[in-house]
């Protein structure tokens, strides 16, 4: 009964709920089931592949405890926490929804003509060991750091790196050592102060100082950078709709990555609309 509910939810209503579309999750469970069909091994499971998808999909989406779905779906926290990991591991597997990376920057030189690079926080518990180098200053509590390289003209998501909450961003951007070409424009805010020593064709907002004030041209210019700027804010808010992401993450560290690339995934094929067909 409640899977036959949720699949009459509008197609606006089903997005509000689980974060993605329905063709998406229609898409999801044709990759699944094909993974299953060629691995038939071990007990049947106690939810349909349509309903660990939606199992995954409320996890991620929602970030509630294995408690509370446990008892929603009628199933052990044991598993819900199997489902969850099963599905991601297949979902990345497959290779739809994983980024392109860094090599995606060499081979399409010649088609994206900018990029925006941009650092986003996500809280984390305390850890128990070397919790100096989680410790961000600017949010007041440990964290994650996660660097996006996003395409300027169609707003996908290239590659991202991981960084922890004392890393400036800057360094993070240094250390990725990101094969940028010289043709590509680089958009970033003010936090890569020296930018353009490493790489030319880059705009950074210009900063004022105490013995310096801006011009009026230097004012409409950094508005003028931050209006384009702004989108990548914009895909850091719709990656943030799953709560997994904007919430204190409470899971171990080493998913964390795993986790954001397929989110990020799912969003790159969502705003690209590529026509996969599962074979």
């Amino acid at each position: 009964m409640k899977l036959e509910r949720i699949k009459k939810l509008k197609p606006e209503k089903f997005k509000r709920r689980f974060g993605v579309k329905k063709e998406t999750y229609n898409l999801l469970v044709e990759i699944v089931k094909k993974e299953q069909n060629n691995h038939k091994r071990g007990r049947k499971s106690k939810l349909t592949v349509s309903e660990q998808i939606l199992v995954t999909l409320e996890y991620l989406r929602e970030y509630r405890t294995y408690f509370h779905i446990s008892e929603y779906w009628n199933i052990s926290e044991s598993t819900v926490c199997r489902t969850v990991h099963k599905i991601e591991k297949i979902l990345l597997k497959s290779g739809y929804f994983s980024l392109g990376g860094k090599k995606e920057l060499i081979k399409k030189e010649n088609e994206i003509k900018a990029v925006l690079i941009d650092v986003t926080e996500i809280a984390i518990e305390r850890p128990k060991k070397r919790q100096k180098i989680y410790y961000s200053g600017k949010k007041k509590e440990h964290t994650f750091k996660a660097q996006l390289v996003v395409n300027k003209d169609t707003l996908e998501i290239i590659c991202y790196v991981n960084g922890r909450g004392r890393e400036h961003d800057f360094k993070i951007f240094k250390n990725s050592r990101l094969p940028l070409s010289e043709k590509i424009k680089c958009l970033v805010d003010k936090g890569y102060q020296g930018i353009e020593k490493i790489h030319k064709l880059s705009e950074i907002p210009k900063k004022k100082t105490k013995k310096r004030k801006l011009t009026q041209e230097e004012k409409r210019k950094n508005r003028e950078l931050n209006r384009q700027r702004i989108v990548i804010e914009h895909v850091n808010r719709k990656l943030k709709i799953f709560r997994i992401l904007s919430e204190k993450y409470r899971n171990k560290r080493k998913r964390f990555g795993l986790r954001f690339n397929l989110i990020a995934g799912i969003y790159n094929y969502e705003i690209v609309k590529k026509d996969i067909a599962i074979i």
